[in-house]
């Protein structure tokens, strides 16, 4: 571990429990933010191979609906795993 990692740690340990649940949470905000900017990174990173392949653009608005759709989708299906389950 390094000297920043146990510094950060000794400062966690100083805080009470509903500060920790906050920090938590900010952790958890920060992780989920760098997932979508990877995603979208991905996104662009195919976008010439889709306009060379004569893909139609597609707008902001029928994106997020797509988006939309799938994490519905995704949903419908982690309701019907066993507790535990792999997710996709």
């Amino acid at each position: 571990m390094s000297a920043s990692e146990t510094k950060l740690l000794e400062k966690l340990k100083h805080l009470p429990p509903e500060k920790r649940a906050e920090v938590e949470d900010f952790v958890d905000f920060l992780a989920n933010k760098l997932r979508r900017e990877a995603a979208f990174d991905r996104l662009l990173a195919i976008a010439p191979a889709l306009e060379a392949a004569g893909a139609e653009p597609m707008s902001e608005e029928q994106a997020a609906t797509l988006v939309k759709e799938v994490r519905a989708e995704r949903r419908v299906r982690r309701k019907d795993k066993p507790p535990g389950a792999s997710r996709p």
